[in-house]
């Protein structure tokens, strides 16, 4: 590193960054391991407490720091359902500046997609995957597909290679998702609806990487809850099914993807290395999150307990993300997950669930190089 170039500091984040080292110098960020008594209100207006024990805020907190601890915690939505005449068209992508992202923020339909996700998380509180949900055909449909696609994994096997991400195998695999897509779109799709494909299609092959980067993260995890809004605005799936789409479609969703991840390497897209929430995922720990709420005896906490994990990380998203990271991961989880150890520091799940909410839709809705593969249509339109 060139002696002026400023060493590398952690990206903002919606919970604080607390200290266990004895020393009076934190070994993972260089700061200091204990803080002053925070001001009382008065004395310091820009002071904000975001949970006991409060820290003090520097003078001038960075702009992305301050979006997430200013931004209202997001509000579910009805979906509004899609009205005929139906012109159905190949989405595009738009987004290419900030002013692109402030235009899409303000948007009737950008709130419609992010009060949907919001109510695929209170839809999954308090309830464990295995909890009896109304599950529908459509849902049934849905698995099935998801099911060929890991299929497809155990009969493409990784190639020999010396590179350590980014099997080539994986685009024979998305090659041959790719050419199956619109098939199975059309089992989706009655007869008045079959049109839908051609847009459906996108959002559906965006979802699992990118085949030129063998490369995978929360964009395209967003392109996948993308792919299950449009389902539900054109009524294909609804509200009763919102569950079943968490405990049954997205938890097979993120077995594909997870195997995908180990058997072809992907990289990361747009990681921020050890100091991001996740390297590939966002939307699980919203989930898991949301089914922890009011647990009796799980608390934020209990991620550290490992005989929790291992009874209960089937039952629960979140734990199973936990467990995830640290097979894949090597060492402390205090030192390669730190933002994940921070978090739970946090009281309750409740909090965790509504920072999580917060720092989503800035830390990935509100990003350029997250949102500039972003497809709009006629389902999803740019307003």
């Amino acid at each position: 590193m060139d002696e002026k170039e400023a060493p590398p500091q952690p990206p903002p984040t919606a919970f604080p960054h607390h200290h266990f080292s004895p020393s009076t110098t934190c070994i993972n960020c260089g700061g200091p391991t204990a803080y002053p008594t925070p001001p009382p209100p008065s004395s310091n207006p820009t002071y904000i407490p975001i949970r006991f024990p409060a820290v003090n805020l520097p003078t001038n907190p960075t702009n992305t720091k301050e979006a997430i601890m200013r931004t209202p915690v997001p509000q579910s939505q009805k979906v509004v359902p899609l009205q005929p005449p139906y012109s159905f068209q190949t989405p595009v992508k738009i987004i290419s500046s900030q002013n692109d992202i402030v235009r899409l923020h303000s948007s009737p339909t950008f709130a419609n997609f992010l009060g949907f996700v919001v109510s695929l998380s209170e839809s999954i509180k308090s309830h464990k995957l295995s909890d009896p949900c109304h599950v529908s055909p459509a849902v049934c449909t849905i698995v099935d597909v998801i099911e060929k696609l890991i299929a497809f994994v155990d009969e493409i096997p990784p190639v020999p290679q010396s590179a350590r991400y980014g099997n080539v195998a994986y685009r024979t695999w998305h090659d041959r998702m790719s050419s199956d897509a619109e098939s199975f779109m059309l089992l989706l799709l009655s007869p008045d609806l079959r049109d839908a494909a051609v847009e459906l299609v996108p959002y559906f092959t965006d979802s699992f990487g990118n085949s030129s980067r063998i490369d995978y993260g929360t964009g395209h995890e967003t392109n996948f809850a993308a792919w299950l809004y449009c389902l539900a605005r054109l009524q294909i799936v609804k509200e009763e099914d919102y569950q079943a789409l968490v405990s049954r479609v997205f938890v097979k969703y993120l077995e594909l993807m997870r195997k995908l991840q180990l058997t072809y390497s992907l990289e990361p897209a747009g990681s921020h290395g050890v100091w991001g929430l996740d390297d590939y995922h966002f939307l699980p720990f919203i989930f898991g999150s949301s089914q922890l709420i009011d647990h009796k005896y799980m608390k934020p906490k209990s991620i550290h307990n490992e005989d929790i994990l291992e009874n209960f990380a089937s039952e629960y998203l979140y734990l199973s993300c936990i467990v995830f990271i640290k097979k894949v991961k090597k060492g402390l989880f205090a030192e390669h997950s730190p933002m994940l150890d921070d978090i739970s520091g946090v009281p309750n799940w409740k909090k965790v669930n509504s920072g999580l909410l917060k720092m989503y839709k800035v830390e990935v809705l509100q990003k350029v190089p997250i949102m500039q593969h972003f497809l709009f249509g006629s389902i999803i339109k740019w307003e």
